[in-house]
């Protein structure tokens, strides 16, 4: 009897505990459909309380760059096009179509395009509550001196600059517009633009951009294919005041397999100059090691000299008389300029130092000969001195720029938003407009305020974003010459753009 009623018990209890598993598994179940339901919910009334957005793209491609709020998995991609998620294959080979790089990259094509989008819309003001009329009031008033106004109005022209693609003529119609862009770089007066492009086997040409027609219809380009240089990389160009103000080019080029690299010092007549008969001026070409980068001096005190900086040295060359001076340093020397006053060269090393070398002095062992020093935490990629020569612009490799008082070897200013991990991109500063223009590594070219540091504007390329394509700029007020019109030139793939003042 008792046997009886302990198996009725036990077969009682085992029943009851199935039962209360299965409804503990049942309400796990219906809580978990509860809190998707939820979610879901709450995802519908987000989107209906964010409303339309005017900045928005039509595009399913603008639709993928929002934002989702759904928990990230390790080894997954949450796609919120499709709502699920997929998971991330190893490589980047061309049978894994779903990796770390395609994802970041179509979510960059996705945020440039937007912003393309966004540009070409009509602009918002680069300071909240300054508008023409509010400076003409308070300059009207005496509130504004004539350099503060005149700042202030190109922040405002600067923030309104409209994009127009530039056509480019030659005499050779093979000429213009069949190889990518690599570098662009002004004269003093900014009437002319010495450009380097890529060509298909792998080296370089060069020529010339005369930007007397930039107001009118079109640009006007007579580009001069130098069969003696076209199989060398060019890291370095800057124009060389030998004969007259800008009147040659100053190359550093790579060397290739058994040859060397070299300094050369192209006449910018040969380049626009219609009769064969003339003659273009003195042309010369020096051998160097590997050369990174390249300076012309323009103080009297090292008259005809130039500087290259290579691989843990710094060589001054003196173009008429052939006489080199030779400064060993601990890094390559990645970025260089001339102070005007003095014989002063000033030099950013790959290590993150920047030093300045007084070229009248004889060449030295140790340091001694290092008049300022100082350091960043990454490589250096551009030094540029501004026109009292008394502060230096560097930029470096870790995306900082940085304004360095020299007087006191300390950081006063730091310009932020700027974004470089590998490339040697140069800093372009118009101090009479109060600008400084960077291109990054993303391929956005950034205007800040030379005197605040404020941000004013930040262009998108017009092309997708690549290591290969990055912009080459140059802004000036006088694009032109004297009489010339202000705006920004921008150089990508095969095409030209003048963004100018509305």
């Amino acid at each position: 009897m008792e046997r009886g009623w302990w198996r009725r018990r036990e077969k009682r209890g085992w029943s009851s505990g199935k039962q209360s598993r299965r409804s503990s598994r049942a309400q796990r179940c219906s809580s978990g459909r509860r809190a998707a339901a939820r979610y879901e919910q709450d995802e519908t009334q987000a989107s209906l309380n964010a409303g339309p957005s005017t900045s928005e793209s039509p595009s399913s491609s603008s639709s993928s760059c929002q934002s989702s709020p759904v928990p990230e998995l390790p080894g997954f991609y949450y796609d919120p096009e499709k709502n699920r998620y997929f998971r991330l294959l190893p490589g980047h080979n061309n049978y894994n179509p779903l990796t770390k790089e395609s994802i970041h990259y179509k979510e960059m094509e996705c945020k440039r395009l937007k912003l393309l989008e966004e540009d070409e819309q009509q602009k918002k003001a680069s300071r909240a509550g300054l508008n023409s009329s509010i400076l003409l009031h308070k300059r009207q008033l005496g509130l504004l001196r004539s350099t503060n106004y005149c700042r202030l109005v190109h922040e405002l022209k600067v923030n309104c600059m409209q994009k127009r693609k530039i056509e480019i003529h030659g005499p050779d119609s093979s000429v213009a517009g069949t190889n990518n862009f690599k570098i662009i770089v002004a004269d003093a007066a900014c009437e002319r633009i010495f450009a380097v492009n890529d060509v298909e086997h792998g080296g370089c040409k060069y020529g010339i951009i005369n930007l007397s027609s930039l107001g009118k219809e079109s640009l006007t380009v007579e580009m001069y294919d130098n069969l003696y240089f076209t199989n060398r990389k060019v890291n370095s160009v800057c124009w060389a005041s030998l004969t007259h103000p800008d009147s040659h080019v100053l190359l550093c080029l790579m060397g290739i397999a058994e040859t060397p690299g070299c300094i050369s010092l192209l006449p910018a007549s040969l380049f626009i100059s219609s009769n064969p008969v003339d003659q273009p001026g003195m042309l010369c070409s020096f051998k160097i090691s590997t050369g990174w980068s390249c300076a012309w001096c323009l103080n009297p005190q090292a008259d005809n000299c130039f500087s290259t900086g290579q691989t843990r040295r710094v060589l001054v060359t003196n173009v008429i008389t052939g006489h080199r001076q030779t400064f060993g340093t601990s890094s390559d020397v990645l970025s260089q300029q001339f102070a005007t006053q003095t014989p002063v060269l000033y030099n950013g090393c790959r290590s993150g130092e920047i030093f300045s070398i007084d070229v009248r002095q004889r060449s030295q062992k140790g340091q001694s000969w290092k008049a300022v020093r100082l350091f960043h935490d990454s490589a250096v990629t551009s030094v540029r001195l501004l026109q009292a020569e008394y502060y230096l612009m560097v930029a470096d490799m870790a995306g900082k720029i940085k304004l360095w008082d020299l007087r006191v070897a300390k950081c006063v200013k730091q310009y932020k938003g700027h974004h470089n991990e590998y490339a040697t991109l140069p800093l372009h500063i118009n101090e009479e407009e109060g600008l400084l223009t960077a291109v990054g590594q993303d391929c956005y070219t950034r205007i800040w305020s030379l005197q605040d540091t404020h941000l004013l504007r930040t262009i998108p390329s017009p092309h997708p974003s690549s290591k290969d394509s990055i912009p080459s700029v140059v802004f000036s007020s006088k694009l032109g010459g004297s009489r010339g019109v202000p705006g920004l030139l921008m150089a990508v793939r095969q095409d030209l753009y003048h963004f100018s003042y509305s």
